[in-house]
């Protein structure tokens, strides 16, 4: 499994958002990024972690970034849960996983003693430079943005 550390350059992301347009990375060059994968729109803790997103976009606006959250869910799936949760962001549709597995989002996880592998709630800061500020792996829904708030002082 590939793991992004503080430093590594950041994987390139095209992905289709929930409007069926392609959102790349690159467009936001020069900007300080927050990209988050989640395992499945709608569900309690995507939905729980997306919504602190979106009560806290006002002040990582503020404080000059940009959020981005993706998951294998299609584009026609994310717009329902962006719809029903009043979300202001993206979000991304990477149905074959190919940028999950290149941030080290997916691998072996465990619950209830079953080991199986998924997505693995995770978090990325990239800087201006398209560089990892910081690589959160194993994340929980419920406070992660009020600790990222703290991890960056915002």
């Amino acid at each position: 499994m590939t793991t992004l550390t503080t430093g590594s350059k950041a994987p390139a992301i095209k992905l289709k958002n929930q409007d069926d347009e392609f959102v790349s990375l690159a467009e936001f060059k020069g900007k300080k990024v927050i990209v988050y994968f989640y395992p499945a729109a709608s569900t309690p803790g995507c939905t729980k972690q997306a919504c602190d997103f979106q009560e806290n976009m006002s002040v990582l606006k503020k404080a000059g970034y940009v959020v981005l959250g993706v998951s294998p869910d299609a584009p026609a799936k994310l717009t329902k849960f962006r719809k029903a949760e009043g979300l202001k962001f993206d979000l991304l549709s990477d149905p074959e996983m190919k940028v999950i597995k290149a941030y080290g989002a997916f691998g072996e996880k465990s619950m209830y003693g079953k080991v199986y592998e998924g997505l693995i709630r995770s978090t990325f800061v990239i800087a201006e430079d398209g560089k990892i500020e910081h690589a959160l792996y194993n994340v929980k829904a419920t406070g992660h943005v009020a600790m990222l708030r703290k991890l960056l002082e915002v």
